[in-house]
């Protein structure tokens, strides 16, 4: 099969796309012929030899990718001869392999991809998606309410507006130039705002008059963070999932003081990790499940940006330079 392999820690370019052996499925697991696989930002972090959030630095030489859909095409021994032939989507967990042609994983992971949508569309839900709802177990939105949403050209950030407007809320999404924030406008956000110009926040207060934001959804932190938190009126809540503003290595999540929440009336949490799994049921096949259903049902409609795998270091490269909308996908 062909792969992208990584050899080397560093740059994009050290993303080779090669032939590698074909995997072979171990008892109870199935191989997947990949129709699309998943880039995340986390991706380029390992790439350069961090471990991220990883208990240690991945083992060269390494097939990066931990989010696959395609066919099922061969069996290991003793599994299920029913998932032969179905379209399945799967999130790999800790085991990397999905920049390749052919992927293994344990039929415990497996979903299939339900029939309104295509592999790069159940890629974008198994991750981001799962992600998106999981951040929605914290939200308080109501008729009424004001939804700021940061990266809302991003995965995430797409999902997130969607929510917001089926919510009853106004929203107002900001994204990085004025291409992102057409995209935006596009995907129903009321007011769309580049946060890249200094005068962002006089834009969104003039254009909410008396009213005050009640939600912030913020996957930047940092400075950007920090003016959308300022923007929140009494009750509003701050909702922070990622620190991207500077680029995932030397960007900082906000954290808002105690004595800032209680002065104000607010309440800032960070809601990804631990909690996020124990509200979904203590599963997060849980979140899987409802962000492929809310997807199948037209609810939540993910965007993607598709490069082919071989161009899987341009991919990279344009992650890292905030330079792509939507979820990354890499199609054999």
């Amino acid at each position: 099969m062909h792969a992208v392999r990584l050899h080397a820690f560093g740059p994009a370019e050290n993303l080779v796309y090669e032939e590698t052996a074909d995997p072979v499925p171990a008892p109870g697991q199935v191989r997947i012929a990949v129709a699309a696989a998943g880039v995340h930002l986390i991706d380029t972090v390992l790439r350069e030899g961090e471990q991220g959030p990883f208990p240690a630095p991945v083992e060269l030489p390494t097939i990066p990718g931990r989010e696959v859909a395609g066919t099922v095409d061969r069996l290991g021994e003793g599994t299920d001869p029913g998932w032969l032939g179905k379209r399945v989507v799967t999130h790999l967990g800790m085991v990397p392999g999905g920049y390749a042609e052919l992927a293994v994983t344990d039929t415990a992971r497996l979903h299939e991809i339900p029939d309104r949508l295509d592999a790069a569309e159940a890629v974008a839900m198994i991750g981001t998606g799962r992600t998106a709802l999981g951040i929605l177990q914290s939200s308080a939105l109501r008729p009424g309410d004001t939804a700021l949403v940061l990266a809302a050209a991003g995965g995430i950030g797409t999902l997130l507006v969607q929510h917001a407007r089926t919510a009853g809320a106004t929203v107002v999404g900001l994204a990085g130039g004025p291409g992102k924030t057409a995209l935006v406008r596009a995907n129903g956000a009321d007011l769309a705002v580049d946060y890249l110009r200094p005068d962002w926040p006089e834009q969104v207060r003039a254009y909410l008059g008396e009213r005050r934001v009640t939600e912030v959804f913020d996957g930047l932190g940092g400075d950007t963070a920090r003016a959308a938190v300022d923007l929140l009126g009494p009750g509003g809540r701050h909702l922070g999932y990622g620190w991207a503003g500077k680029g995932l290595r030397d960007g900082e999540p906000l954290i808002v003081a105690e004595e800032e929440q209680a002065d104000r009336a607010i309440t800032s949490l960070q809601v990804l990790g631990p909690e996020m799994i124990r509200k979904a049921g203590g599963d997060i096949r849980n979140l899987e499940l409802r962000s492929l259903a809310e997807a199948a049902a037209g609810r939540l409609r993910p965007a993607v940006q598709r490069f082919p795998l071989a161009e899987a270091a341009a991919a990279h490269l344009a992650l890292e330079t905030r330079a792509t909308v939507g979820k990354v996908v890499l199609v054999p």
